[in-house]
């Protein structure tokens, strides 16, 4: 229980549920170098890193590695409320414990208990309302970069043409 309370998605969870979270997910082992997932799987829930750590890679194998993760850390947190498939694929370092969430387990807690879902629900909206807003500042900077290089463009064809030439 004290791992899954490390889980920010889990951290809010009272004793009880999160016991019951405890109980009826599914400890899996795995070796050194084992794939956990390959990217396009389905993905049918999330993976709570137990012991160990995880690598995410990219299409390159060994050699891209996108990300890793170690104890406390969820891996396929989407997986565990929406249909997905898998990203990247997932690699064992080391003897690695995972603790295995289904989706139906997952959705089936949030339904037997809405003060959890309508928690989740909210931090999921503040996050989007974070994310949204960030984007929008990329978007504007984008725009502006845009304009000069059209503006760049039209002085060059300017210049062009007072030379004579249509060359750019």
């Amino acid at each position: 229980m004290d791992l899954l309370r490390q889980v920010p998605l889990l951290s809010e969870f009272p004793d009880e549920q999160l016991r019951l979270l405890a109980f009826s997910a599914e400890n899996v082992n795995y070796r050194d170098g084992e794939v956990l997932f390959i990217a396009g799987e389905r993905a049918d829930g999330g993976l709570v890193v137990a012991t160990g750590s995880v690598s995410l890679e990219g299409e390159g194998g060994s050699d891209d590695v996108l990300d890793t993760f170690g104890p406390g850390s969820l891996i396929g947190e989407t997986a565990l409320l929406v249909e997905t498939r898998r990203p990247a694929r997932a690699v064992a370092n080391g003897a690695t414990e995972v603790i295995r969430i289904r989706r139906a387990l997952f959705k089936r807690m949030l339904q037997e208990f809405p003060d959890i879902a309508r928690r989740l629900f909210e931090a999921r909206a503040d996050a989007f309302v974070a994310t949204s807003g960030a984007l929008s500042r990329v978007g504007a900077v984008l725009e502006q970069i845009e304009r000069e290089h059209n503006e760049f463009r039209a002085e060059r064809r300017r210049a062009a043409q007072a030379r004579g030439d249509d060359q750019q």
